[in-house]
């Protein structure tokens, strides 16, 4: 017991709905590490970024456990309901990739070469990886937003909008570096500094709410946040018109698939893949734009 009367452990992090969604997120999560490193196995790029995925968000969410359980999230320099509600989002996001990812490149209907357990062994990893995405969808659900509450920025629609929008940039680079071929024309250039400005101000946001530091700001957070969101959907509006013209009108690029593309390194598939989160981005904007009209902002302390 502490001087106030209080227990040194937070029993509600444990038998709370919120603790029962993260001892399954860990659970799940070490659950398929432990599968793959047994049998199910992993290579290449695709597998490597399916396995950091998978460590990465059991780490965090073991430290975020522990943390909550023994009452110390306290001492750590942050806005504790920002930073949890927003990795909670974020680990949504990249069990969902990891899940589609890894039966894709190591998932057939055939037995592999190494025998039949292997591909059993690969269907539970991929049960188990998209289990966990409800289970962090969960924390995300019971942790967001609700009418009448007082929470952090992170927890609005618009604050997980913009983790969101953050992630569906990370593959639109992604896809740039696996040879989009985005240079040979000017205005697709124009395009990859609209996709990395709007990115760095969207992580510069979350950075500041997670951290508390949204004062920081020489105007208030709330007006930054709607000017910024309606910039943002002006820039992705001209990209999500430029990108796919320089590269799929047949005086730019090539309207069709060319079927000697080999799988994983066409650069027809990258520049699809960067117009399609182009467009999905735009969307997630304007729609963000939207509910930060209707978001009553708070100032930090309170939050």
């Amino acid at each position: 017991m502490d001087p106030y009367g209080g227990h040194y452990l937070n029993r509600d992090a444990v038998l709370s709905g919120l603790g029962a969604a993260r001892m399954c997120q860990l659970v799940l999560g070490c659950t398929t590490m432990a599968l793959v490193a047994h049998s199910a196995g992993y290579s290449a790029t695709y597998g490597t970024f399916c396995m950091f995925v998978w460590c990465f968000c059991f780490a965090v969410t073991l430290v975020i456990f522990t943390l909550d359980v023994a009452r110390l999230h306290s001492c750590m320099p942050i806005s504790w309901d920002n930073f949890t509600v927003a990795y909670a989002m974020l680990a949504t996001l990249m069990y969902v990739t990891a899940s589609v990812v890894y039966p894709v490149y190591f998932l057939s209907s055939e037995c592999p070469s190494k025998g039949c357990e292997v591909r059993d062994y690969r269907i539970a990893v991929t049960v188990c990886s998209s289990v966990c995405c409800f289970a962090y969808g969960a924390e995300v659900f019971l942790t967001r937003a609700k009418p009448g509450h007082v929470v952090g920025y992170m927890a609005t629609m618009s604050g997980l909008l913009k983790v969101v929008q953050g992630f569906n940039a990370c593959i639109i680079f992604g896809a740039l570096a696996n040879d989009s071929e985005y240079n040979r024309h000017i205005p697709t250039q124009y395009c990859v500094v609209v996709y990395s400005l709007c990115f760095t101000i969207t992580v510069l946001v979350v950075m500041l709410t997670v951290s508390g530091r949204t004062s920081a700001l020489r105007l208030p957070f709330d007006r930054f946040v709607i000017i910024y969101t309606f910039f943002a959907v002006l820039l992705y509006m001209s990209a999500a018109v430029v990108w796919p013209v320089f590269s799929f009108d047949k005086k730019y690029g090539t309207p069709g698939r060319p079927d000697d593309c080999p799988r994983g390194k066409c650069p027809w598939d990258s520049k699809l893949v960067v117009a399609v989160f182009t467009f999905a981005n735009l969307v997630l904007y304007f729609i963000d734009l939207v509910y930060s009209q209707r978001i009553r902002f708070v100032s930090q302390s309170a939050a």
